[in-house]
């Protein structure tokens, strides 16, 4: 007597099944790439204001977290109602690449070519490198990110230029490579009537130890100062001194920005 081979055979119900959850499968895939894919520049815009902890503000942000511009405002933090505008609209674009994400960023008032860099996430860090570029911004800005910006309430010129700057976080530690160095021409404050103040150098550094250097380049205010990263956090002393026929002009401006020490005042910061 023969033995019957037993043999599944799929029914139609089991073949309807298997079709709907391809099906759904492929909606969530979908759902979840065009989520991605056209997710808001308001999602950006969040993650910036919470990274910045209130100091970096998109305003009205428009179009993709890939692909969008904005108002950019520089605030004074969580709870501070100092806030400066930048004049016009700054525009973004990112692409993901095997590496990281690429950046470009664009200011109608400041940038004359767009300036671009690259995000590659680090075993418990990131590395941010920057190309090398050249843009101007109205020192004014600095006004909205609190004390003693709002203070001094800064007028003129800040020229930023980057030469292979590489800047690495890895657990809160801040490592910089290249250098970037910004000209401050032509400044004044609300806290002086003498305008302009003078102009300014500040040059950053990266190495095994990154430091900080500010210099003067013409004017009646004198600064000068170093200063170097401990881990995330800057140390730096600097000196600001007026030439003595200009001392009565800027003596609330010198009484302000450090702790006076006879004619000279001293700053510190960390």
């Amino acid at each position: 007597m023969r033995r019957r081979t037993g043999v599944h055979r799929q029914t139609p119900q089991g073949n309807q099944g298997a079709g709907w959850g391809y099906a759904w499968l492929g909606g969530w895939v979908g759902l979840a790439g065009a989520l991605i894919f056209f997710a808001p520049a308001s999602w950006l815009a969040s993650a910036v204001l919470r990274t910045s902890q209130g100091h970096v503000v998109l305003a009205g942000a428009q179009g993709t977290v890939w692909r969008g511009s904005a108002q950019l405002e520089l605030g004074g933090g969580s709870g501070s109602k100092d806030k400066t505008a930048l004049p016009g609209q700054v525009r973004w674009q990112i692409q993901p690449s095997w590496s990281g994400l690429r950046i470009q960023f664009n200011a109608s008032c400041c940038t004359p070519q767009d300036l671009q860099a690259s995000l590659a996430p680090r075993w418990g860090g990131a590395k941010l490198s920057v190309a090398n570029g050249l843009s101007n911004w109205p020192a004014a800005l600095l006004g909205g990110l609190g004390t003693p910006w709002n203070t001094l309430q800064p007028e003129g010129l800040l020229k930023l230029s980057t030469q292979d700057l590489q800047l690495e976080w890895v657990e809160g530690r801040l490592r910089v490579v290249g250098s970037a160095q910004v000209d401050a021409l032509q400044m004044a404050s609300r806290l002086s009537t003498l305008r302009p103040m003078g102009s300014y150098r500040l040059n950053l550094t990266g190495g095994q130890v990154s430091t900080l250097n500010l210099e003067t380049v013409e004017g009646s205010l004198r600064l000068s100062g170093s200063g170097q990263w401990a881990g995330s956090r800057l140390h730096f002393q600097g000196f600001a001194v007026a030439e003595p026929e200009r001392e009565a002009a800027l003596a609330n401006l010198l009484n302000i920005i450090g702790r006076r020490d006879g004619a000279r005042s001293i700053i510190t910061v960390g």
